[in-house]
């Protein structure tokens, strides 16, 4: 029996609209799916090497008190023996010529305002001859600049110049006592008291630790490095005066300050410049309560030689280097590498920390910042873009299509 019309109309109708919604469906599922992001890779991380060293051991004197120390490093790099407060000698003046310097700053060469001895002054230069200490010939209406003054105070270890000085800077040494009781506080230099200007006062006392820290001012300071590594100088009047460090020129040795009385032994702040790398590090450090000043230098040279093979210049990250890689489902890959290279010179075994990050991605242009290498050298961190290796593109509709599962 033939099918109705109204049967045919029915069977037509419903042909249509399924395919109509096959049509629709594939439509949607075309626009869906080549339309779809792409899911974010995540990065497949490389292990950065380690970057430990070995531990320096330097070598200390069999006697006293030492500690040393670097400009640029925190604190002090090793110590011996008592590193409680004692007497300090002739150090002192280092205090006495940072708190004036503080107080009436110089830069460069520059010479500074005249200064006329007066009667006063001669006074002080024989009060220092009955103290039994070092002192420099002064007379009345004598004319020297500033620095030349620090230098009478400094090369020679004159005890009556840095008392002169000190009248000078701030009026009276109850002023200048008080101004570097101020100074030292403010530089947290907890372990230091000056009694006097110029050290022959046993009460004049620092930690070694502290003297280290007072080495890494006077280096800092725009002056006094030239000033202390001076082997002589000629002071018009006074004459020619001779540096009392033996060790200058020696080893590297640049500076710093010898100190000598019953109480304090031989002494010497010490500054050296030691090659690393392709960079110089100043070693800053203390050696207290020698017998001898020649065998207190012996000690010293011997220190540092076994010192200075503790630095080394590592290099932190090395541009180029890969840290990440990403690899797509639809075949392209690429690479995190490092946008440049970081080197730093290290001390024995500090520790070194690297920490790699590297984002997530999908598409991305050759360049493109994807994370970062963060490595930390004690206190200090250094951080180092990651940049893609390559172009990674959009995979585009057709692969949407034929993986609806990764999209």
């Amino acid at each position: 029996m033939s099918p109705t019309r109204r049967q045919v109309y029915r069977r037509r109708r419903l042909a249509f609209f399924g395919a109509l919604a096959v049509v629709l469906a594939s439509a949607v599922y075309l626009t869906s799916t080549g339309l779809a992001p792409v899911s974010a890779l995540d990065a497949s991380v490389s292990e950065p090497a380690a970057l430990t060293q070995a531990a320096a051991t330097p070598t200390w004197p069999s006697q006293g008190a030492g500690a040393i120390g670097a400009v640029g490093f925190d604190g002090v790099l090793g110590s011996s023996g008592d590193q409680s407060s004692v007497p300090i000698a002739s150090i002192t003046k280092m205090v006495t010529a940072l708190v004036i310097l503080d107080a009436k700053p110089l830069t460069g060469d520059e010479e500074g305002p005249a200064i006329t001895f007066t009667d006063t002054d001669v006074d002080i230069y024989y009060d220092a001859v009955a103290e039994n200490g070092s002192v420099a010939p002064v007379s009345a209406g004598m004319v020297l600049t500033q620095r030349q003054a620090l230098e009478t105070m400094l090369i020679p270890s004159a005890n009556n110049y840095s008392v002169s000085l000190a009248v000078w800077a701030f009026g009276s040494v109850d002023a200048y006592l008080a101004a570097a009781s101020a100074y030292l506080s403010e530089h947290g230099l907890t372990g230091t008291t000056v009694a006097d200007t110029s050290g022959i006062s046993a009460q004049s006392v620092s930690s070694p630790a502290d003297l280290v820290a007072i080495g890494k001012l006077v280096m800092a300071d725009p002056v006094l490095p030239s000033i202390v590594a001076m082997p002589s100088a000629e002071i018009p009047t006074v004459g020619t005066v001779t540096n009392t460090n033996k060790l200058l020129g020696v080893d590297g040795v640049d500076g710093i300050k010898t100190g000598t009385t019953d109480e304090a032994g031989a002494c010497l702040l010490f500054a050296v410049e030691v090659p690393v790398g392709d960079t110089t590090v100043t070693l800053v450090g203390v050696v207290l309560g020698g017998d001898t000043h020649p065998e207190l230098n012996k000690t010293v040279r011997t220190l540092i030689a076994s010192v200075s093979p503790g630095f080394r210049q590592v290099t932190l990250v090395e541009e180029g280097t890969v840290y990440g890689s990403y690899t797509t489902p639809w075949g392209q890959s690429g690479q995190a590498v490092a946008e440049s290279s970081q080197s730093a010179v290290l001390w024995s075994d500090t520790p070194v920390n690297t920490d790699v990050e590297v984002e997530p991605l999908t598409v991305g242009s050759e360049g493109d910042t994807v994370g970062s290498v963060d490595v930390t050298v004690g206190s200090a961190t250094v951080s180092v873009p990651l940049v893609l290796d390559t172009t990674i593109t959009d995979p585009g509709p057709f692969w949407r299509w034929t993986h609806p599962g990764q999209v």
